[in-house]
């Protein structure tokens, strides 16, 4: 009973119902497979006209009839020549003449002339301004301008033109002095050495008599000192000394007068 066509809706007999919807469905199908579209969905139709250029391909034939043509004629006069010899008259003694040349030369001769003449006008003008004027004036103010200024006219070039020569000689005098010490051999660098320690030696030596007059110097003018000292010690006691014998000379005269 289970296998049995169940119709969708209620019927009395399930064999016919069955064989009806078979039918409709069938019918259906019929219809849907041999319906027609409302859009046209077709390629557009193909015209032989518009691929095909006959026109052109007819001129194409013909310029190339053209071309095998030339060539033909072409081929034909080389191999003439080449069993001939030649015999070809290239020479042309034809002169070019111009049609207008007369009258181009009578413009450029029209227009030489006018310019020679502007020329001569604008020579005989005289000028509206006086140059030697100008150059004179002109002068005048770099004369003020030297009066007034705080340097003379041209000093930073002479300054840098002596610069210039000093640092040059500065570059030739460090140059000269590398060469001489590269050309120097090691004894002499050795012997430069040995002269240098010798100075050294000399100068301390020298110093050393200088310290030892220096003190000789010092105790001398001790010396000196402590003798004018003496010698001033010694003075007021002669003094006291010749003052006492005067006044017994003194005495002994008032006594021989008495």
């Amino acid at each position: 009973m289970h296998r049995a066509y169940q119709p969708i809706t209620p019927a009395g007999n399930k064999l016919l119902q069955q064989k009806w919807d078979d039918k409709y469905y069938n019918e259906h199908r019929t219809l849907v497979r041999t319906a027609k579209p409302m859009v046209d969905t077709k390629a557009p139709r193909t015209y032989v006209h518009m691929h095909m250029k006959l026109r052109k391909l007819q001129l194409e034939e013909e310029r190339l009839a053209t071309i095998e043509r030339d060539n033909r004629i072409l081929l034909e006069k080389m191999s003439h020549i080449m069993r001939t010899r030649g015999r070809v008259d290239n020479r042309n003694e034809y002169e070019h003449h111009s049609l207008n040349r007369e009258k181009r030369q009578r413009e450029l001769m029209r227009i030489t002339k006018e310019n020679q003449e502007i020329l001569k006008r604008i020579m005989k003008r005289e000028p509206e301004y006086d140059h030697v004027q100008w150059q004179r004036e002109w002068e005048k103010n770099e004369a003020f301008m030297d009066n007034i200024a705080r340097y003379p006219k041209g000093w930073y070039d002479e300054w840098k033109a002596e610069e210039d020569k000093k640092r040059q000689q500065s570059r030739g005098a460090s140059r000269q002095s590398t060469r001489r010490s590269s050309e120097q051999s090691p004894r002499k660098k050795s012997q430069r050495r040995s002269e240098r320690k010798s100075l050294t030696q000399d100068s301390e030596q020298e110093d050393r008599k200088d310290t030892d007059q220096e003190e000789d110097v010092k105790e001398t003018d001790q010396s000196a000192e402590d003798t004018k000292d003496a010698d001033q010690s010694e003075e007021p006691k002669e003094e006291e000394g010749a003052a006492g014998g005067e006044e017994e000379a003194q005495k002994e005269v008032e006594q021989e007068g008495q």
